[in-house]
């Protein structure tokens, strides 16, 4: 009798966990609107000195973070292109000579904007660099991470959506000063919102950079490009997709075999991270079809263990908004994220955050009616992080009731940290802006899907 009783009520738990969602947070959060900083706030301001270097920002430079590429703009004349760097424990500078490019966009005309690859650094170094040498000089610094390999621990901040609202620098802010340091931040998309300007005033791609430059300066961010970072407006006579963003984000996509700066991969420390662009051609025997299909075979998870994607779109939402927009991105890939064992996929899009259970819909027939996702261990788990405080405010409409397939969402702005301990596990934690630096809304441990493949996300 006892035995059957507890084989029932294991079977009554199986059917609830399999049929229902997870948590809806319930916590409120007052929703006014986002509103940008004015032009003349602190965060804003122009260094002082005659052509000094603003908008400075570091991201990887080559697959495996031995290179930097250093940017920055000069505003009176272009300057010097040169880069001095330095060991913390050394007194012999090194030189690197970069390029220097503007561009136009309407009416406005861009400063000159440098860019700077610096290769062959050692591994786990404190390095000092200055630029605007001859004129005004500001010295910055960076760490190398650790070489590549399968239980290297490292740290990643997520942030996506930020724009430069009080939200923005509060987002900012709490990133900052949360005790897990982030090492490297994964930036999943949209980032100045000057399209929502008139003309796409590419001014405002100017103050974001001198807004995050107190971050991305000093720790390496990874792009991906969104939906506000295109700028295709033929209208007015702008015509040329994603212009502001690849002038001044430049992505080390070459080293990993890829034809343009929207699709690439890097190794860092354990991590493989693929970067996809979802605003680009995606169907089969498009560039970036051909270039992921042959990229997936080379990961090697003895060496990077942790597999993870990051894209703009989410294919999995249960909010109303961009709802099913990533649809046909995800019909072609997700057998291969599945078959692949990816491990998460982080996306922004929708200004809210959401956390999915480990799922997948790839046996998706139309013509038999089976159309809902089920739980696979084999599968990653998609975590939408739009939520980094825009000014088109948040998403806070929510399809009832919560499907079977989303474990957290909430409508707040925030960020987020992955921290890989080893080729196993990885603790990873959302915090909300509302709440202390060190208060986590949502947390997970990872387990990893070729190291310790059970379905934790339960």
């Amino acid at each position: 009798m006892g035995f059957s009783w507890y084989y029932f009520l294991g079977i009554l738990l199986c059917i609830i966990n399999v049929c229902r969602g997870g948590i809806t947070s319930s916590y409120v959060r007052n929703v006014e609107s986002s509103e940008d900083m004015p032009l003349d706030s602190d965060v804003f301001k122009a260094p002082h000195g005659y052509n000094a270097p603003q908008q400075v920002h570091i991201t990887q430079g080559d697959d495996v973070g031995k290179g930097v590429i250093v940017s920055w703009v000069t505003v009176n004349e272009p300057g010097s292109n040169i880069v001095l760097y330095w060991k913390a424990n050394s007194k012999i500078k090194q030189k690197a000579k970069g390029t220097v490019t503007t561009y136009k966009y309407y009416t406005y005309t861009s400063g000159y904007i440098h860019h700077c690859s610096i290769q062959n650094l050692k591994y786990n170094t404190k390095y000092y660099y200055m630029v605007g040498i001859g004129h005004t000089t500001r010295t910055f610094w960076f760490v190398t991470p650790p070489p590549v390999g399968p239980n290297v621990p490292y740290t990643f901040g997520l942030i996506g959506d930020l724009g430069q609202t009080y939200d923005s620098n509060m987002t900012l802010t709490h990133y900052e000063m949360n005790p897990t340091k982030g090492q490297t931040v994964l930036f999943v998309g949209d980032l100045s919102y000057a399209d929502k300007y008139p003309n796409h005033d590419n001014n405002r791609w100017d103050t974001w950079g001198r807004f995050v430059e107190r971050s991305n300066a000093y720790q390496p961010w990874i792009w991906t490009a969104g939906n506000h970072d295109v700028d295709f407006a033929p209208e007015i006579g702008e015509p040329e997709p994603f212009k502001p963003y690849t002038h001044r984000y430049p992505v080390p996509y070459k080293a990993s075999g890829s034809t343009s700066p929207l699709w690439y991969s890097i190794k860092r420390a354990s991590a493989y991270i693929i970067v996809l662009s979802t605003y680009s051609a995606t169907t089969k025997y498009t560039p970036q079809y051909k270039w992921l299909e042959a990229e997936l075979k080379k990961v090697n998870r003895e060496e990077t263990p942790w597999l993870i994607v990051l894209m703009h779109c989410p294919w999995y939402n249960s909010y109303d908004y961009h709802y099913m927009e990533g649809e046909t991105m995800r019909v072609i890939y997700e057998p291969w994220f599945v078959k692949s064992k990816v491990d998460m996929v982080f996306a922004g899009h929708v200004h809210a955050y959401e956390r999915s259970k480990r799922i997948s819909n790839v046996d998706y027939k139309i013509i038999n009616g089976e159309c809902t996702p089920v739980n696979n261990p084999s599968a990653p788990v998609y975590i939408t992080i739009g939520d980094g405080g825009n000014i088109e405010g948040l998403a806070t409409k929510l399809t009832e009731p919560q499907p079977m397939y989303s474990a957290y969402r909430e409508s707040s702005f925030g960020h987020a940290i992955l921290d890989i301990k080893n080729r196993t596990h990885a603790y990873y934690s959302w915090h909300r802006n509302q709440d202390g630096f060190s208060a986590k809304a949502d947390s997970f441990l990872f387990f990893n899907r070729y190291w310790h493949p059970v379905d934790e996300s339960y």
